[in-house]
């Protein structure tokens, strides 16, 4: 079993396809009629996509929250967004060190100590607010 797809609601389709391919993720289909429409879109690297679109979900726009892009460098990938024209949060990790928090608490700047496997984060959101992570993957936990 494999993660294809993801569905993010959105209120204005073309402006969301002009966001996310801004960011140079791969168009993968965009059809429709009337009063449907699918757009489709791949992050570089990834085997899972998303779908936005008019008559996809009934789910309120910027309802998707806590999606996760992992990157191997999240200076390298933060910088790579905000020269996208991303508004991307500055590298932060946890207080606690496992896992951030909901919302903004416990957020220390800077990678996490030593530059820990899972441990450094930084936000951005779509232009509905749609959330994502990046998070700093370098040495997978066994079983991955």
């Amino acid at each position: 079993m494999r993660l294809e797809v993801v569905v993010l609601p959105v209120t204005d389709v073309d402006r969301a396809k002009d966001f996310y391919t801004a960011l140079g993720w791969r168009e993968d289909a965009d059809f429709g009629s009337g009063d449907f429409r699918v757009i489709q879109v791949t992050p570089p690297g990834s085997g899972c996509s998303v779908i936005f679109g008019k008559g996809v979900t009934a789910a309120e726009p910027g309802s998707a929250q806590g999606l996760y892009l992992v990157v191997n460098d999240i200076e390298a990938a933060r910088a790579e967004l905000v020269s996208r024209g991303a508004a991307v949060s500055e590298v932060f990790h946890d207080a606690g060190g496992i896992f951030h928090h909901a919302g903004d608490e416990a957020r220390v700047p800077g990678p996490a100590p030593d530059r820990a496997s899972y441990g450094s984060f930084a936000t951005f959101g779509d232009p509905d607010g749609n959330a994502w992570f990046l998070q700093e993957v370098t040495t997978r936990l066994p079983g991955r």
